[in-house]
């Protein structure tokens, strides 16, 4: 059996990130349609519209996905780090200033910044867990995204 080389997973796993949060590569997304280019176009009036009948607003989607970044940052680094609320967010984060909407955006690329130091810092993948959520990372930003671009769309209908 071989083995994937630590610095191809690295190299590979960046570049999906970067796909996913800044430019399209064309590996799964669409021209124009990364995570901070699908922000750009949003207002703070939009962000703070609750989508459907049930759904958070795009901010807390935003805030979310920042939230999980942080988590899993923190928790890589600190084992001892403590239970996360995941609920809170969806709970507290409704409409946003313009001000606010760009805070939120900046902390989104700020967590993503954090992200990527750890991934490039990380010497080895030692087992299927670390190979694991580093691939969760992706596959819930994904989900995010894919929910942030269906509210627009319903949202411009």
């Amino acid at each position: 059996m071989s083995e994937i080389q630590a610095e191809h997973f690295t190299k590979a796993l960046l570049m999906l990130l970067d796909e996913t949060f800044d430019q399209v590569h064309g590996f799964y997304l669409d021209r124009n349609t990364s995570l901070f280019e699908t922000l750009a176009g949003i207002t703070a009036e939009e962000a703070s519209i609750p989508v459907g009948g049930r759904c958070a607003t795009l901010a807390a989607q935003v805030k979310h996905i920042a939230f999980y970044l942080d988590v899993v940052e923190k928790s890589v680094r600190d084992p001892n780090f403590p239970q996360a609320d995941w609920g809170e967010i969806w709970r507290t984060v409704s409409s946003v200033t313009p001000k606010e909407w760009q805070a939120l955006q900046d902390e989104l690329r700020a967590s993503y910044t954090s992200i990527q130091t750890l991934i490039k810092t990380t010497p080895a993948w030692p087992s299927d867990d670390e190979i694991g959520g580093a691939m969760a990372i992706l596959a819930h930003t994904a989900y995010h995204l894919g929910e942030i671009r269906q509210a627009l769309c319903m949202l411009q209908s």
